[in-house]
């Protein structure tokens, strides 16, 4: 049975795009949030989204009202409980998806499929907290959802092949580009992300290069788009520290353990752009400076 009706838990920076991406490719949406502050501040970024679309050319604005016809926001997960999919974007602890994938558990029927859209976490570890870990697998989105074209699908041992390509499919009709992955902590690109990453942190700790150095020797050396301290600045050195942690807990291998640096500045509260201070100062946002670091 194909996948119709979608929905989302979470309505933050990834749940938000995850919903509006998927009304935008015409499924009918359902989101849910803890309270109702947080569903409107949610549903607000996604109008702000839409309406930047219309003013660039790329959306009309008859689209756009069918886009906000499709989506829902609710504070009752029982609103959910006809979902074909349900893909969770809830904060990183695996105690809080556990007890949510129960509850989801005992209302939705046993056709649904659960998606974690989790970075790190186990997926076979969450699916135990249910009585469907045959319909349960992984749906990495990377952020901004909307942009990013890439969605990794993982599998456990125990998920089913037919709702693995009935995922599969359903990231397709989202217009990403489907990779398959098994339930390994990282995946594909944070498996290969991260050590690079912390990497260039450890090359800034050693006094081999500035921020600005190693930054523009990966940019016009490598022709990445950014460089590696401005990436971290980007995603949060705090989401950082936290993957590198279950990821050296997961292959003990050095190249996964969190350098000095990055425990020390996120102890600070330096975690990048959200902040307002990582390796670069953002009190200008479109000018940002490197931030002297003393070591």
């Amino acid at each position: 049975m194909a996948i119709q009706k979608v929905g989302v838990i979470g309505c933050g920076l990834m749940g938000s795009g995850i919903a509006q991406t998927a009304a935008q490719a015409g499924f009918s949406v359902t989101v849910r949030e803890v309270n109702d502050e947080l569903l409107q501040k949610g549903l607000s970024s996604i109008q702000k989204n839409l309406a930047r679309l219309v003013e660039k050319g790329t959306l009309s604005a008859a689209d756009r009202d069918q886009v906000a016809a499709r989506l829902k926001g609710t504070t009752n997960i029982e609103e959910l409980k006809d979902s074909d999919i349900v893909i969770e974007a809830v904060t990183e602890q695996l105690p809080v998806k556990r007890e949510l994938y129960g509850q989801l558990d005992k209302l939705c029927p046993r056709t649904t499929i659960f998606a974690s859209n989790t970075s790190s976490l186990s997926i076979t570890e969450m699916a135990t907290g249910t009585s469907r870990p045959d319909r349960f697998l992984g749906l990495h989105f990377f952020n901004p959802v909307p942009v990013m074209k890439l969605v990794e699908v993982v599998r456990t041992i125990a998920t089913d092949a037919a709702a693995y390509e009935e995922t599969i499919q359903f990231a397709e009709k989202l217009g990403k580009v489907p990779v398959r992955t098994g339930d390994r902590t990282g995946f594909i690109v944070n498996r290969l992300l991260v050590p690079y990453l912390l990497d260039a942190i450890r090359v800034l700790q050693d006094g081999l290069a500035s921020v600005v150095d190693i930054d523009n020797s990966m940019k016009l050396g490598c022709g990445y788009p950014m460089g590696p301290l401005t990436l971290l600045d980007f995603v949060g050195l705090d989401t950082t520290y936290y993957i590198a942690n279950v990821m050296f807990d997961e292959f003990r291998e050095p190249r996964f353990a969190p350098p000095a640096l990055l425990k020390r500045m996120v102890l600070a509260g330096w975690n990048g752009r959200k902040s307002g201070r990582g390796f670069y100062d953002y009190a200008d946002p479109k000018n940002p400076k490197p931030v002297p670091l003393v070591f």
